[in-house]
């Protein structure tokens, strides 16, 4: 934790938990943003007079926003000090879903949306570098599992929210909603985080020197794959369960804020794993993933069965402030752009698990064979896990 661990001024356990929840509201932003959209698909389309495979494209458009945004927006704000870079990240957000709220036609909302998808990772990356430089050096872990968990209460409550929000008055209500509330971040974090003009800033060109290195890109690839499988699962899960276990569509928020209840409870044990395992974690929690996803497959054909199947999917979610606080170990000298492309990594999954279950599915193979597939990208990402594993017992040897 070069360069964050002595940076931010003494503060009181209040006022640390003041900030962290800051930090939070922009993650709770950030995720009823990029999933409602999901809920109202149909309202998008019937509005804009397009189909809704288009829609999808608009969801895709945030998602490449994500990827392209974290490492450039990290690199480029690495001379700022965190506390700016952090208020100009949520106010280019606020004003992307406020545009998007405004987009009046299809090309504009595609537009828009990727523009809203920019800030998004590197939001998350140097939030997460202030939450861990504020905790003492064994409870960086559970600090930044308390920011992420706002992502986790997006699911649950922001993006159930925002779809009855839109259904009932109109999908930009949506969007305008999302705009406030980072709004509302942009005030807390203004008021609440000291500005420490202390803090060790870097060039984009050292950070990108830096971050070259194989312990980074490996620790991204176990996220961009051995996280693809919840993805792969969690996208066909409404189909599944009208399909396979012949539920009504009334269960299906009921399917997802249990989903949502799992990221919670997996965010917290990730945070708790890897301060007690350090890397070891991420093992652990790529073969309860894998364990998971076998399962689903099996437990599709109940809704007793179906329902704590899906709690624990969602506890793979442990996977992410595992994996971010692990970069911030071994990225030193980048730590603020190896930070954001973790959300990039695990925008990628997002994109390659639905990809591969949709191969399977139209292959004939049914709805719950994304169980097995994505088992089989847990397993890959372990293997990676491997690999890392290795190269850094090879590096602490030299």
């Amino acid at each position: 934790m070069s360069g964050s661990a002595h940076a931010a001024p003494r503060l009181s356990a209040g006022a640390i938990l003041l900030i962290e929840l800051a930090l939070a509201l922009g993650g709770f932003a950030i995720g009823t943003s990029e999933f409602s959209i999901m809920g109202l698909m149909p309202n998008v389309a019937q509005d804009l007079g397009v189909s809704e495979p288009q829609v999808g494209h608009v969801i895709s458009s945030y998602a490449l926003g994500v990827v392209v945004g974290a490492p450039i927006l990290a690199m480029l704000g690495s001379r700022l000090l965190r506390k700016h870079l952090l208020l100009l990240l949520m106010g280019v957000f606020a004003i992307g879903n406020l545009a998007s709220a405004l987009a009046p036609d299809y090309l504009s909302l595609l537009v828009f949306r990727f523009f809203a998808g920019l800030p998004h990772g590197a939001y998350f990356g140097v939030a997460m570098l202030v939450a861990a430089s504020m905790a003492a050096p064994h409870k960086r872990a559970k600090a930044v599992s308390r920011v992420l968990m706002g992502l986790s209460v997006a699911i649950l409550v922001g993006n159930p929210l925002a779809t009855w929000l839109g259904q009932s008055a109109s999908w930009r209500f949506a969007f305008a909603l999302v705009s406030v509330i980072a709004l509302a971040t942009v005030a807390m974090i203004a008021l609440l985080l000291p500005l420490d003009r202390s803090e060790v800033r870097s060039s984009p060109i050292s950070e990108l020197r830096a971050f070259n290195r194989a312990p980074i890109w490996l620790a991204l690839g176990i996220g961009s794959i051995g996280f693809a499988g919840m993805f792969c699962v969690f996208s066909y899960m409404a189909p599944t369960l009208l399909e396979v276990t012949r539920v009504s569509p009334g269960m299906i928020p009921v399917a997802m804020a249990v989903f949502g209840v799992g990221c919670i409870l997996g965010n917290m044990a990730g945070g708790w794993l890897f301060d007690r395992l350090r890397f070891k974690s991420v093992a652990w929690i790529l073969l309860w993933s894998a364990l998971v996803l076998l399962v689903l497959p099996t437990a599709s054909q109940s809704i007793w069965t179906m329902l704590p199947a899906i709690l624990a999917l969602g506890t793979i979610a442990a996977l992410s402030p595992a994996l971010q606080t692990h970069l911030m170990d071994v990225a030193t000298g980048a730590q603020t752009l190896a930070a954001a492309s973790n959300h990039a990594a695990f925008n990628i999954a997002n994109a390659l698990g639905p990809w591969l279950g949709g191969l399977a599915i139209s292959a004939g193979f049914g709805w719950t064979s994304t169980g097995y597939i994505g088992a089989a990208t847990a397993v890959a990402g372990l293997l990676v896990f491997v690999w890392a594993w290795q190269v850094q017992k090879a590096e602490t040897a030299a």
